[in-house]
């Protein structure tokens, strides 16, 4: 892509945003690059999406190991990335004996969550430890976003808590992060209650928070006179998240004159399924482009989700649908949702490789983790997994290759080596040994 200094307005391009009609993005559309931002380092970017209630297997796991593998009928979406997908074949995660819980709750972490409705305990998730490597530098720490609502309360999973099922993000072992599935509360998360991203609308948003921030800690200062040294230590641990919020918009500010694509808030949640992920997807690709965050994940379906997709043809609701009992038909209906899924995630990758970035497209500096901690969805299978990376060309990620690891690798593994990758090192996730050797 050749970088110019004519700049063409995007509105008519974003205004568009979730839907299949959207312009190409064109050379002229992407500002100019200064001197000092095309010398600079670029951007590591995390992002992990997940697919509910298994896969069919058959339909996904290609039949040759190494580069030049042929791409399975889940996979043939991704036919123009071929050589920036990774297919990761045998990997396992502990949690045996929670059928849908075992899948969500430990993805990220590696770890097993307790039974009952009340105790609720699994440990902080990978995107999580990136997110606080990384919250420095941007607005928002992290965005957990879901194409579902919480669903039920409750038991889900057998004995499990049905917030095992809800999410894939835990801050820590006691804190599950919600995942929102509204664009419109997503939008006001990173723009805040305005109606668009244009400069005046933001930097209106900049001068009133700022007025609400300076009366708060002036009123909350004066309070911490009036009062004994054990409400002192309650207005301290409030005041931590002043100034979370204060940092925030330290950091609004610092981006306050950098040029941001022009897009509306949308007014809701689309009736459509693909018109809904696609606008969910555009919103990560915006929170990337204007580094808002840098680690996202999104779940495409919550476990035990029983969303119908009339766009493919399917009426039969996915959860059930799921529960094949092998019978060929129905798997390959069920093949049918999973290339669904895939096709979003292709439509993802399409935006994200369009998008100028520092030494090459944001595709280069993002690494996407895809996959479900189901695979044979009949039996709740925990063990050879449904796990593809994509992109991360400039985090040292090789694509082309279909590797295929016969140990029961713990997925935790190569949770280890994702976060090496985005310069995060520690030295073990949840159940993991070592990080996973991808080459």
């Amino acid at each position: 892509m050749i970088i110019t200094k004519k700049c063409l307005p995007r509105r008519t391009l974003l205004k568009g945003l979730g839907t299949a009609l959207s312009l190409p993005l064109l050379d002229a559309m992407v500002p100019a690059l200064t001197a000092q931002a095309a010398t600079a380092a670029p951007v590591k970017r995390l992002g992990v999406v997940y697919i509910p209630n298994g896969m069919a297997m058959e339909y996904w796991t290609p039949a040759t190991t190494g580069a030049g593998f042929e791409l399975t009928p889940v996979m043939r979406p991704l036919a123009s990335f071929h050589d920036r997908i990774l297919p990761i074949s045998g990997l396992k995660l502990p949690w045996d004996n929670a059928p849908h819980a075992g899948g969500s709750a430990p993805f990220l972490t590696g770890s097993v969550g307790n039974t009952g409705e009340t105790d609720i305990r699994c440990s902080v998730s990978m995107d999580q430890i990136v997110a606080r490597e990384f919250s420095q530098h941007t607005q928002l720490g992290s965005l957990e976003l879901a194409m579902e609502d919480r669903g039920n309360s409750g038991q889900c999973s057998n004995s499990f808590a049905c917030i095992y099922t809800n999410t894939i993000a835990w801050r820590d072992a006691t804190t599950p992060l919600p995942m929102q599935n509204n664009p419109r509360i997503v939008f006001e998360r990173m723009f805040g209650d305005s109606e668009s991203t244009d400069a005046q609308a933001r930097q209106l948003r900049i001068r009133n928070g700022r007025s609400i921030l300076d009366s708060v800690l002036g009123t909350v200062n004066d309070l911490k006179r009036e009062v004994g040294a054990a409400d002192q230590d309650k207005i301290n641990q409030y005041l931590d998240g002043v100034r979370d919020a204060e940092r925030r918009l330290e950091k609004a500010e610092e981006q306050q004159d950098k040029a941001l694509p022009v897009v509306d808030r949308p007014s809701g949640i689309p009736a459509n399924y693909e018109q809904h992920a696609k606008l969910m997807f555009d919103l990560q690709l915006l929170a990337y482009q204007t580094d808002l965050t840098r680690v996202i994940t999104f779940m495409l379906g919550r476990e035990q989700s029983s969303l119908t997709y009339s766009e493919i043809g399917v009426a039969e609701a996915h959860h059930p649908l799921s529960h094949h009992a092998y019978d060929p038909v129905k798997i390959e209906t069920m093949s049918r949702i999973n290339t669904f899924h895939v096709s979003l995630f292709n439509y993802y990758l399409e935006r994200l490789d369009a998008t100028a970035d520092v030494e090459g497209s944001l595709l280069d500096n993002t690494l996407l983790l895809y996959g479900s901690g189901i695979s044979d969805s009949h039996v709740h299978k925990h063990d050879n997994l449904p796990i593809l990376l994509a992109g991360g060309t400039n985090l040292g990620i090789k694509g082309g290759r279909h590797l295929q690891f016969t140990r029961d690798e713990p997925l935790a593994n190569l949770m280890v080596t994702v976060m090496d990758a985005m310069g995060v090192h520690v030295e073990r996730l949840g159940n993991s040994v070592e990080a996973l050797p991808i080459g």
